[in-house]
C-alpha cells in the first residue's frame, strides 16, 4: 500500500503541474504548428484537414482542483493533439466569473471550436449562442440542459441515469431491499437531479428503503465539509439505525468514508458516484466502508467530446445529445487484485473501462498516424 500512495502522490503532482498550465493560455498561443508524416496518406480525410492548417480548439471546464477534472482535460488534450489540433484548457475552479470571462475571451481569439463543461447557468445558454452565432462549433458536457434549444450543440454527459441505478439498485441487493439510508446530494446542477430523479422513483418502488437525512454542499472543501457533517450526524443514530449511505458524488463519499472510518462505524455500507484515483485508494483501504461506485471513465470522457468536435468540423452530421456509458466498481474486485488498482490498471478490474469506439471515424485514425 505504500508504494501505491507513493504513485498516487506522483500521479498527483503531475496532474497539479498539468493543470497549472491549462489556468493560462498564454503560453500555449505560442506553440508552433504539429508536423504531419509525408508518408502518409490523407487522401479519405476530410477536407478541413487536408490543407495544414491547424485546428484550433478551446476547452473550458467550470469546475476544477479534482482528479475528475485533470483526467477530463488530459483526456481532451491528448485526442485533440493526436489529431494534430492546437489544444488550449482552461479550468475556473469553480469561479462563475472566470469561467464565463474566459469564453468571452477565447471567443475574441481565433479557436474553431469549443468545448464547454459544466456550465450549469444561463448565462452559458448565452455564452454558446454567441460561440454559434460566430460560426464556431459547441460540444458541452454536464452543462445547462436548455442548451438543447440551440442548433448545431452536442450535449454530452455520463449516463447519470444508469450510475444512479447500479449505485442503488446494488444497495437494494445487499441489503434485501430493507435499509434506513442517508442521502448524500446536492441540487442546482444538471446531473445530480438525472441522478436524483432516478432516486425518487427507487424510493417510491422499494417502500423497505427509508430515508433519514438528505444533505450536501459543492463548495472548495466539499469533502471536508461532508465529513464534519456526517461526524455530526453520526451522533445522532446509534451503531445499527443507519444501514448505508447513498453518495451522488465521488467528493460525498470520501467524507463519509473518513467520518465513518473515525467513528468506528464500518457497519455503515457506502455506495457512490464517479471514481479517480483518491476514490480507489479509500475503497482498497482495510475495513473501508466504500463498497461500490458507478463511474464512466472521466478521460474518455474528454475524448470522446473532442472526437464530436473534430466531426462538426469535418462537417459531419453529429447527435444533439450522447450519454457514456457507466460502469459499477466493486471494493471486492478491487481487493482481490493482485496489486494495486489506480485509474491506469483499472481496465484490468472492469472490462470495457476507458475504451470506446464512439465517434472515433477511420480518417481520424489516419490523422493521428499521420501526426504520430
Amino acid at each position: 500500500m505504500k508504494s501505491f500512495v507513493n504513485k498516487a502522490v506522483i500521479f498527483i503532482l503531475a496532474l497539479s503541474l498539468f493543470l497549472t498550465g491549462c489556468s493560462s493560455s498564454s503560453e500555449e498561443g505560442n506553440s508552433e504548428p504539429k508536423e504531419g508524416n509525408p508518408d502518409v496518406s490523407l487522401e479519405n480525410v476530410p477536407d478541413r484537414f487536408k490543407d495544414g492548417e491547424q485546428v484550433k480548439v478551446k476547452v473550458v471546464r467550470k469546475i476544477g482542483g479534482d482528479d475528475h477534472t485533470a483526467q477530463f482535460l488530459a483526456g481532451a488534450k491528448e485526442e485533440g493533439e493526436a489529431l494534430g489540433f492546437k489544444v488550449d484548457v482552461f479550468t475556473a475552479n469553480g469561479d462563475t466569473a472566470k469561467f464565463h470571462d474566459a469564453i468571452a475571451q477565447a471567443l475574441q481569439e481565433d479557436f474553431d471550436a469549443f468545448i464547454i463543461s459544466h456550465g450549469d447557468d444561463a448565462a452559458t445558454v448565452q455564452d454558446v449562442q454567441k460561440i454559434i452565432d460566430a460560426g464556431k462549433s459547441v460540444v458541452t458536457f454536464d452543462s445547462n440542459g436548455d442548451l438543447a434549444s440551440i442548433d448545431g450543440v452536442t450535449l454530452t454527459s455520463q449516463d447519470d441515469a444508469a450510475l444512479a441505478n447500479l449505485a442503488l439498485d446494488q444497495l437494494i441487493k445487499d441489503t434485501n431491499g430493507e435499509a434506513n439510508i442517508v442521502y448524500l446530494w446536492v441540487d442546482g446542477f444538471p446531473p445530480m437531479v438525472r441522478r436524483n430523479n432516478v432516486y425518487q422513483e427507487v424510493l417510491k418502488n422499494n417502500p423497505g428503503i427509508k430515508e433519514l437525512e438528505r444533505f450536501g454542499v459543492a463548495s472548495a472543501d466539499t469533502s471536508t465539509q461532508t465529513q464534519n457533517a456526517v461526524a455530526a450526524m453520526l451522533n445522532k443514530y446509534p451503531k445499527g439505525e443507519i444501514d448505508a449511505i447513498f453518495a451522488t458524488w465521488d467528493a460525498f463519499a470520501i467524507g463519509a468514508a473518513r467520518a465513518i472510518k473515525e467513528a468506528g462505524r464500518d457497519e455503515i455500507a457506502i455506495y457512490g458516484i464517479d471514481v479517480s484515483n483518491a476514490d480507489l485508494q479509500i475503497m482498497q483501504e482495510e475495513n473501508s466502508p466504500w463498497k461500490y461506485t458507478a463511474a464512466v471513465d472521466p478521460k474518455l470522457i474528454g475524448a470522446v467530446n473532442m472526437r464530436i468536435a473534430a466531426k462538426k468540423l469535418a462537417g459531419e452530421e453529429t447527435p444533439a445529445a450522447f450519454d457514456l456509458e457507466a460502469s459499477l466498481i466493486s471494493q471486492e474486485a478491487l481487493q482481490s487484485s493482485g496489486s494495486p488498482v489506480n485509474m491506469v490498471n483499472l481496465s484490468e478490474i472492469v472490462e470495457g473501462w476507458g475504451v470506446s469506439t464512439a465517434f472515433e471515424e477511420e480518417w481520424m485514425k489516419t490523422l493521428k498516424e499521420y501526426y504520430k
